[in-house]
């Protein structure tokens, strides 16, 4: 099979489209044939070697987090999940024909392979940090960088839990935020005071990593109601660095229930052939991004 590798740390560069051998799945874990991986940041972390701690590898390395596609092989002890099946998940080297997945659910009715490869991850982490940061219903939650996936899912789960958002994106995604249910503005000077006309803020999310941690301390009063997933600097303030991924089976099946509910839908911005990888790494890192990116196989 053809799949996308690295075998040193480094830059967009050092993914190459290899040939490799098929994968097969151990107990509990199936195959699938990849229609389509989902581009998310933590695959560029980790190809230039930032979160070794949390994600240990070996080199060379497969990448790719997030797939979805056709079930084609079923491990020992598996059941509720068949050779023809359409499922989305999560497993490694999903960058590739075939994948093997650790975690996975059936596709909703209506759902396409890019646009599902782009939830699972996201999902997870967008479950994640609203319970870390402890908003509640009634509350008002600040998304620092919500035009991404991840912030594409903080604000339509916030919403509809009945949590208020206001979101910071650059001036090209204003109508987009509001789509999703936010109070948007933009980020740049004077946004700290742009967001205090907006009202008072319970707690806050940098999702983006652009040196904002000190304001989103100052403009929650808390230290401990601020979480960051993107700087790797945020607990020098006090500020919690979420990047332990929990349950994915249970954010999988939440992802099937909102979608379902029509209460999700994370729009796919560009899609890009297995073999250009490295441009929508490149991509990813610039930033700027609405929805998600994925690589159609």
């Amino acid at each position: 099979m053809r799949k996308v590798n690295f075998a040193e740390f480094g830059g967009p560069d050092v993914l190459r489209l290899v040939d490799a051998e098929e994968p097969h799945p151990g107990p509990g874990r199936i195959r699938i044939a990849v229609r389509a991986a989902g581009v998310n940041p933590v695959d560029w972390r980790i190809r230039e070697g930032q979160v070794l701690k949390a994600h240990p590898i070996a080199l060379p390395s497969g990448v790719g987090l997030d797939a979805a596609g056709v079930v084609d092989e079923v491990g020992a002890g598996v059941e509720g999940v068949a050779v023809g099946d359409r499922v989305f998940g999560e497993g490694s080297s999903t960058y590739a024909e075939f994948a093997v997945l650790s975690a996975w659910a059936r596709m909703p009715d209506g759902l396409g392979f890019a646009e599902a490869a782009g939830y699972p991850s996201v999902v997870e982490t967008a479950l994640r940090v609203l319970r870390e940061v402890g908003v509640r219903p009634g509350q008002t939650l600040l998304v620092s960088g919500a035009a991404g996936g991840v912030g594409s899912a903080v604000l339509q789960i916030a919403r509809d839990r009945g949590i208020a958002v206001i979101g910071t994106a650059g001036a090209a995604n204003q109508d987009y935020l509001r789509s999703l249910g936010a109070t948007a503005t933009t980020y740049g000077g004077g946004w700290v005071e742009r967001v205090r006309r907006l009202g008072r803020v319970d707690a806050a999310l940098d999702l983006a990593g652009s040196g904002v941690i000190r304001e989103l301390v100052e403009l929650t009063g808390d230290p401990g109601r601020v979480v960051s997933i993107a700087d790797l600097g945020a607990p020098e303030h006090g500020v919690r660095f979420s990047g332990t991924a929990g349950s994915v089976p249970a954010a999988l099946a939440e992802a099937v229930r909102l979608i379902a509910r029509g209460a999700l839908h994370i729009p796919v911005e560009k899609s890009y052939p297995l073999a250009d990888a490295a441009a929508a790494h490149v991509d990813s890192q610039a930033g700027h991004t609405r929805g998600r990116r994925v690589l159609i196989v």
